[in-house]
């Protein structure tokens, strides 16, 4: 393959420090669901160095955090620039959500707009408490 003319970042460039969790305040006295969709995110694919788009969202039932929704905006952001599979974003995104937040459990799905013809939804799923 001929080199890309673009260069990328590296997935170890990702950090969680920006993401908040805060206090569930209703936690021990009632469950809930939260769904959380990012409809513009962007990452790079590793092959080419070309844009991907997508659309992430994270289902999740918390415990005793959940995540602030403007410091998760700017750990989405991270991403715009790094080259990653669709695979490989929609789990470490899982993991570094749920190393964060500890919810009881969490979705997270990355449904990525058409390349070459082909679309691709990926999933990833953790299991917590309940």
């Amino acid at each position: 393959m001929t080199e890309k003319p673009f260069s990328t970042a590296a997935p170890d460039t990702i950090t969680t420090e920006m993401l908040d969790p805060i206090d569930y305040q209703y936690q021990g006295r009632r469950d809930i669901d939260i769904e959380i969709r990012q409809p513009e995110f962007t990452s790079v694919c590793p092959m080419t160095g070309l844009p991907d788009f997508g659309c992430i969202i994270v289902a999740y039932r918390p415990d005793r955090k959940i995540i602030e929704l403007k410091s998760l905006k700017y750990y989405f952001l991270q991403y715009r620039n790094v080259g990653i599979f669709y695979e490989h974003v929609v789990n470490r995104i899982l993991e570094d959500l749920v190393q964060t937040a500890s919810p009881k459990r969490m979705e997270v799905v990355g449904d990525f707009t058409a390349r070459g013809g082909i679309t691709t939804r990926v999933k990833a799923v953790y299991e917590g408490i309940e």
